[in-house]
Protein backbone atom coordinates (compact mmCIF):
# COMPACT_ATOMS: atom_id res chain seq x y z
CA UNK A 1 0.00 0.00 0.00
CA UNK A 2 2.57 2.60 0.75
CA UNK A 3 4.01 2.28 -3.14
CA UNK A 4 1.55 4.43 -4.54
CA UNK A 5 2.63 6.95 -1.67
CA UNK A 6 6.42 7.08 -2.56
CA UNK A 7 5.63 8.99 -5.77
CA UNK A 8 7.41 12.70 -6.46
CA UNK A 9 7.60 15.21 -3.67
CA UNK A 10 5.91 18.36 -4.48
CA UNK A 11 7.86 21.36 -4.66
CA UNK A 12 8.07 23.58 -1.75
CA UNK A 13 5.78 26.31 -2.29
CA UNK A 14 5.52 29.97 -1.58
CA UNK A 15 3.37 32.19 0.07
CA UNK A 16 -0.69 31.01 -0.44
CA UNK A 17 -1.72 30.67 -3.79
CA UNK A 18 -4.15 33.56 -5.15
CA UNK A 19 -7.22 33.38 -6.86
CA UNK A 20 -5.40 34.09 -10.01
CA UNK A 21 -3.16 31.16 -9.50
CA UNK A 22 -5.91 28.93 -8.85
CA UNK A 23 -7.50 29.58 -12.39
CA UNK A 24 -3.90 29.46 -13.98
CA UNK A 25 -4.03 25.77 -12.07
CA UNK A 26 -7.62 24.99 -13.72
CA UNK A 27 -6.28 25.94 -17.14
CA UNK A 28 -3.13 23.63 -16.80
CA UNK A 29 -5.62 20.98 -15.68
CA UNK A 30 -8.18 21.33 -18.38
CA UNK A 31 -5.00 21.61 -20.64
CA UNK A 32 -4.06 18.37 -20.43
CA UNK A 33 -6.56 15.66 -22.05
CA UNK A 34 -5.28 12.59 -19.34
CA UNK A 35 -6.16 15.03 -16.49
CA UNK A 36 -10.05 15.88 -18.18
CA UNK A 37 -10.56 12.06 -18.80
CA UNK A 38 -9.22 10.98 -15.34
CA UNK A 39 -11.92 13.34 -13.64
CA UNK A 40 -14.47 12.18 -15.98
CA UNK A 41 -13.95 8.93 -14.76
CA UNK A 42 -13.83 9.82 -10.93
CA UNK A 43 -17.22 12.32 -11.56
CA UNK A 44 -19.29 9.36 -13.43
CA UNK A 45 -17.64 6.88 -10.19
CA UNK A 46 -18.80 8.50 -7.62
CA UNK A 47 -22.07 9.88 -8.90
CA UNK A 48 -23.16 6.26 -9.35
CA UNK A 49 -21.88 5.59 -6.06
CA UNK A 50 -24.29 8.48 -4.68
CA UNK A 51 -27.26 6.81 -6.35
CA UNK A 52 -27.14 3.27 -5.14
CA UNK A 53 -30.01 4.19 -3.90
CA UNK A 54 -31.69 4.92 -6.43
CA UNK A 55 -30.87 2.09 -9.11
CA UNK A 56 -31.46 -0.03 -6.51
CA UNK A 57 -35.16 1.20 -6.61
CA UNK A 58 -35.14 1.36 -9.82
CA UNK A 59 -34.48 -1.90 -10.51
CA UNK A 60 -36.12 -3.40 -6.82
CA UNK A 61 -32.91 -4.84 -6.09
CA UNK A 62 -31.71 -4.80 -2.68
CA UNK A 63 -27.67 -5.69 -2.50
CA UNK A 64 -27.43 -7.70 0.06
CA UNK A 65 -31.01 -9.95 -0.49
CA UNK A 66 -30.61 -13.98 -1.37
CA UNK A 67 -32.10 -15.31 -4.24
CA UNK A 68 -31.89 -18.98 -4.07
CA UNK A 69 -34.54 -19.22 -6.80
CA UNK A 70 -32.04 -17.96 -9.21
CA UNK A 71 -28.91 -20.05 -8.80
CA UNK A 72 -28.76 -23.71 -9.76
CA UNK A 73 -28.20 -25.60 -6.51
CA UNK A 74 -27.73 -28.91 -8.05
CA UNK A 75 -25.10 -27.54 -9.89
CA UNK A 76 -23.30 -25.85 -7.27
CA UNK A 77 -25.07 -22.62 -7.25
CA UNK A 78 -24.86 -21.75 -10.97
CA UNK A 79 -26.54 -18.87 -11.83
CA UNK A 80 -29.35 -19.66 -14.33
CA UNK A 81 -30.36 -17.76 -17.16
CA UNK A 82 -28.00 -16.62 -20.15
CA UNK A 83 -25.05 -14.38 -19.43
CA UNK A 84 -25.26 -15.17 -15.58
CA UNK A 85 -28.45 -14.00 -15.12
CA UNK A 86 -28.56 -10.86 -17.12
CA UNK A 87 -32.25 -9.74 -17.09
CA UNK A 88 -34.71 -6.86 -16.91
CA UNK A 89 -34.16 -6.60 -13.58
CA UNK A 90 -30.42 -7.78 -12.51
CA UNK A 91 -28.40 -5.47 -15.41
CA UNK A 92 -25.24 -7.54 -14.88
CA UNK A 93 -26.67 -11.01 -13.84
CA UNK A 94 -26.05 -12.17 -10.14
CA UNK A 95 -23.64 -13.78 -7.99
CA UNK A 96 -22.60 -17.33 -7.94
CA UNK A 97 -24.04 -19.25 -5.02
CA UNK A 98 -26.36 -16.71 -3.39
CA UNK A 99 -28.14 -14.95 -6.65
CA UNK A 100 -27.83 -11.62 -5.08
CA UNK A 101 -27.66 -8.75 -7.53
CA UNK A 102 -24.11 -7.60 -9.38
CA UNK A 103 -24.84 -4.51 -10.48
CA UNK A 104 -25.86 -2.80 -7.02
CA UNK A 105 -23.41 -4.52 -4.90
CA UNK A 106 -20.96 -2.92 -7.40
CA UNK A 107 -22.12 0.13 -6.94
CA UNK A 108 -22.57 -0.27 -2.94
CA UNK A 109 -19.12 -1.61 -3.06
CA UNK A 110 -18.00 1.80 -4.83
CA UNK A 111 -19.50 3.69 -1.55
CA UNK A 112 -17.73 1.29 0.37
CA UNK A 113 -14.31 1.85 -1.06
CA UNK A 114 -14.38 5.69 -1.76
CA UNK A 115 -15.70 6.15 2.25
CA UNK A 116 -13.35 4.21 3.54
CA UNK A 117 -10.51 5.55 1.41
CA UNK A 118 -11.25 9.32 1.33
CA UNK A 119 -11.73 8.93 5.33
CA UNK A 120 -8.56 7.52 5.64
CA UNK A 121 -6.81 10.09 3.59
CA UNK A 122 -8.34 12.91 5.69
CA UNK A 123 -6.90 11.27 8.76
CA UNK A 124 -3.61 11.15 7.52
CA UNK A 125 -3.70 14.37 6.38
CA UNK A 126 -4.67 15.94 9.72
CA UNK A 127 -2.41 13.90 11.92
CA UNK A 128 0.17 14.44 9.15
CA UNK A 129 0.37 17.75 9.09
CA UNK A 130 0.19 18.36 12.83
CA UNK A 131 3.20 16.06 12.94
CA UNK A 132 5.26 17.44 10.17
CA UNK A 133 4.76 20.95 11.49
CA UNK A 134 5.62 20.30 15.39
CA UNK A 135 8.90 18.19 14.16
CA UNK A 136 9.78 21.23 11.96
CA UNK A 137 8.92 24.34 14.72
CA UNK A 138 9.30 22.73 17.90
CA UNK A 139 12.66 22.77 19.71
CA UNK A 140 15.21 20.18 19.41
CA UNK A 141 13.80 17.67 21.67
CA UNK A 142 10.05 17.25 19.95
CA UNK A 143 11.56 17.69 16.46
CA UNK A 144 14.18 14.64 17.30
CA UNK A 145 10.86 12.81 19.11
CA UNK A 146 8.33 13.39 15.91
CA UNK A 147 10.81 12.73 13.40
CA UNK A 148 11.97 9.07 14.99
CA UNK A 149 8.35 8.73 15.65
CA UNK A 150 7.45 9.53 11.80
CA UNK A 151 10.39 6.80 10.44
CA UNK A 152 8.84 4.47 12.55
CA UNK A 153 5.86 4.62 11.11
CA UNK A 154 7.09 4.78 7.20
CA UNK A 155 9.03 1.38 8.64
CA UNK A 156 6.10 -0.55 9.47
CA UNK A 157 4.92 -2.89 7.39
CA UNK A 158 1.43 -1.57 7.10
CA UNK A 159 -0.43 -4.35 5.50
CA UNK A 160 0.64 -7.01 8.25
CA UNK A 161 -0.23 -4.41 11.09
CA UNK A 162 -3.29 -3.03 9.41
CA UNK A 163 -4.68 -6.96 9.07
CA UNK A 164 -3.47 -7.82 13.12
CA UNK A 165 -5.21 -4.86 14.10
CA UNK A 166 -8.72 -5.63 12.25
CA UNK A 167 -8.27 -9.11 12.95
CA UNK A 168 -8.19 -8.66 17.10
CA UNK A 169 -11.37 -6.19 16.89
CA UNK A 170 -14.64 -7.10 18.41
CA UNK A 171 -17.16 -7.82 15.11
CA UNK A 172 -19.79 -5.80 15.74
CA UNK A 173 -17.81 -2.69 15.48
CA UNK A 174 -18.61 -0.58 12.28
CA UNK A 175 -15.88 -2.19 9.27
CA UNK A 176 -15.58 0.98 7.25
CA UNK A 177 -15.18 3.60 10.71
CA UNK A 178 -12.61 1.02 11.51
CA UNK A 179 -11.04 0.79 8.02
CA UNK A 180 -10.55 4.31 7.91
CA UNK A 181 -8.91 4.63 11.19
CA UNK A 182 -6.41 1.73 10.79
CA UNK A 183 -5.51 2.69 7.24
CA UNK A 184 -5.68 6.52 8.89
CA UNK A 185 -3.52 6.11 11.77
CA UNK A 186 -0.90 4.06 10.34
CA UNK A 187 0.19 5.95 6.58
CA UNK A 188 0.15 9.36 8.35
CA UNK A 189 4.03 8.93 8.39
CA UNK A 190 4.73 9.69 4.58
CA UNK A 191 2.94 12.90 5.12
CA UNK A 192 4.53 14.11 7.95
CA UNK A 193 7.88 13.89 6.28
CA UNK A 194 6.16 15.93 3.30
CA UNK A 195 5.02 18.55 5.18
CA UNK A 196 8.32 19.16 7.57
CA UNK A 197 10.63 19.85 4.83
CA UNK A 198 8.27 21.98 3.14
CA UNK A 199 7.92 23.75 6.55
CA UNK A 200 11.54 23.89 7.04
CA UNK A 201 12.39 25.50 3.71
CA UNK A 202 9.52 27.83 4.45
CA UNK A 203 10.25 28.97 7.82
CA UNK A 204 13.61 31.01 6.48
CA UNK A 205 11.31 32.87 4.24
CA UNK A 206 10.71 36.53 4.44
CA UNK A 207 7.07 36.50 4.92
CA UNK A 208 7.30 34.04 7.98
CA UNK A 209 10.43 36.51 9.53
CA UNK A 210 8.00 39.36 8.88
CA UNK A 211 5.38 37.33 10.75
CA UNK A 212 7.85 36.59 13.65
CA UNK A 213 9.17 40.07 13.79
CA UNK A 214 5.77 41.12 14.37
CA UNK A 215 5.16 39.86 17.68
CA UNK A 216 3.02 36.45 16.28
CA UNK A 217 3.64 33.25 18.63
CA UNK A 218 4.48 29.62 16.30
CA UNK A 219 0.69 28.54 16.14
CA UNK A 220 -0.29 31.42 14.98
CA UNK A 221 2.73 31.58 12.34
CA UNK A 222 1.90 28.50 11.34
CA UNK A 223 -1.74 28.97 11.21
CA UNK A 224 -1.93 32.12 9.28
CA UNK A 225 1.47 31.87 7.11
CA UNK A 226 2.79 28.36 6.58
CA UNK A 227 -0.62 26.31 6.60
CA UNK A 228 -2.28 27.99 3.47
CA UNK A 229 1.44 28.30 1.82
CA UNK A 230 1.39 23.69 2.68
CA UNK A 231 -2.07 24.00 1.25
CA UNK A 232 -0.44 22.82 -2.63
CA UNK A 233 2.09 20.46 -1.70
CA UNK A 234 -0.44 18.66 0.67
CA UNK A 235 -3.37 18.79 -1.69
CA UNK A 236 -1.46 17.34 -4.55
CA UNK A 237 0.10 14.46 -1.61
CA UNK A 238 -3.38 13.70 -0.80
CA UNK A 239 -4.28 12.98 -4.38
CA UNK A 240 -1.28 10.67 -4.38
CA UNK A 241 -2.91 8.56 -1.16
CA UNK A 242 -6.27 8.35 -2.08
CA UNK A 243 -5.23 5.36 -4.22
CA UNK A 244 -3.18 3.74 -1.95
CA UNK A 245 -6.24 3.61 0.33
CA UNK A 246 -8.34 2.62 -1.89
CA UNK A 247 -5.97 -1.08 -2.42
CA UNK A 248 -5.62 -0.91 1.02
CA UNK A 249 -9.57 -1.30 1.70
CA UNK A 250 -9.21 -3.68 -1.02
CA UNK A 251 -6.52 -5.92 0.17
CA UNK A 252 -8.18 -5.93 3.93
CA UNK A 253 -11.76 -7.24 2.58
CA UNK A 254 -10.14 -9.14 0.12
CA UNK A 255 -8.27 -11.29 3.24
CA UNK A 256 -11.40 -10.93 4.87
CA UNK A 257 -10.68 -8.74 7.93
CA UNK A 258 -12.05 -5.67 6.28
CA UNK A 259 -15.78 -5.27 5.25
CA UNK A 260 -17.57 -8.69 6.12
CA UNK A 261 -19.97 -10.15 4.03
CA UNK A 262 -22.73 -9.25 2.99
CA UNK A 263 -21.54 -5.61 3.07
CA UNK A 264 -20.71 -5.22 -0.63
CA UNK A 265 -17.43 -4.14 -1.06
CA UNK A 266 -14.84 -4.72 -4.29
CA UNK A 267 -12.31 -7.03 -2.06
CA UNK A 268 -14.82 -8.70 -0.82
CA UNK A 269 -16.58 -9.34 -4.01
CA UNK A 270 -13.11 -10.59 -5.62
CA UNK A 271 -12.45 -12.61 -2.42
CA UNK A 272 -15.78 -14.77 -3.53
CA UNK A 273 -15.41 -14.82 -6.93
CA UNK A 274 -12.31 -16.96 -6.20
CA UNK A 275 -14.17 -19.82 -6.36
CA UNK A 276 -15.69 -19.60 -9.87
CA UNK A 277 -12.98 -18.02 -11.78
CA UNK A 278 -11.94 -20.50 -14.21
CA UNK A 279 -15.83 -21.18 -14.63
CA UNK A 280 -16.87 -17.12 -15.66
CA UNK A 281 -14.06 -14.47 -15.19
CA UNK A 282 -16.52 -12.15 -15.52
CA UNK A 283 -17.44 -12.46 -11.68
CA UNK A 284 -13.31 -11.19 -10.96
CA UNK A 285 -13.35 -8.91 -14.03
CA UNK A 286 -15.89 -6.35 -13.05
CA UNK A 287 -15.24 -5.71 -9.14
CA UNK A 288 -10.65 -5.59 -10.62
CA UNK A 289 -11.70 -3.55 -13.73
CA UNK A 290 -13.67 -1.09 -11.72
CA UNK A 291 -10.89 -0.79 -8.79
CA UNK A 292 -8.25 -0.41 -11.86
CA UNK A 293 -10.10 2.10 -13.39
CA UNK A 294 -10.23 4.29 -9.78
CA UNK A 295 -6.90 4.01 -8.53
CA UNK A 296 -5.50 5.01 -12.21
CA UNK A 297 -7.70 7.87 -12.63
CA UNK A 298 -6.84 8.80 -8.99
CA UNK A 299 -3.38 8.22 -9.81
CA UNK A 300 -3.34 10.56 -13.33
CA UNK A 301 -5.45 13.52 -11.71
CA UNK A 302 -2.57 13.44 -8.83
CA UNK A 303 0.25 13.52 -10.44
CA UNK A 304 -1.95 16.33 -13.06
CA UNK A 305 -2.38 18.39 -10.06
CA UNK A 306 1.07 18.18 -9.20
CA UNK A 307 2.09 19.19 -11.86
CA UNK A 308 -0.35 22.18 -12.40
CA UNK A 309 0.56 23.36 -8.84
CA UNK A 310 4.73 23.40 -10.03
CA UNK A 311 5.24 26.85 -11.44
CA UNK A 312 8.30 25.54 -12.73
CA UNK A 313 7.39 22.29 -14.15
CA UNK A 314 4.48 24.73 -16.12
CA UNK A 315 7.51 26.94 -17.37
CA UNK A 316 8.66 23.93 -18.75
CA UNK A 317 5.75 22.92 -20.79
CA UNK A 318 5.40 25.89 -22.00
CA UNK A 319 8.82 26.31 -23.10
CA UNK A 320 8.68 22.85 -24.56
CA UNK A 321 5.65 23.90 -26.61
CA UNK A 322 7.20 26.48 -28.13
CA UNK A 323 9.88 24.63 -29.32
CA UNK A 324 7.70 22.29 -31.11
CA UNK A 325 6.06 25.24 -32.78
CA UNK A 326 9.06 26.68 -34.26
CA UNK A 327 10.64 23.33 -35.40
Amino acid sequence: MSVLLNGPTPAVGAPAPTAGVGRQVLRRLRGRPSAVAAAGVLALLVLLALTAPLFAHLTGQDPNAYHDELVDSARGGVPIGSFGGISADHWLGVEPGNGRDLFTRLLYGARISLLVALGATVVQVLIGIAAGLAAALGNRFVGRFVGGVTDVMIALPMLVLAIALTAVVPPDFPRPLLLILVLGLLGWGSTARVVRAQTLALRGLDFVEAARLAGNGTLRVARRELLPSLAAPVITYAAIMVPSNIVGEASLSFLGVGVKPPTPSWGQMLSSAQTWFRADPTYVLLPAGLLFATVLAFTVLGDAVRTALDPREGSRLRVGTRKERKA
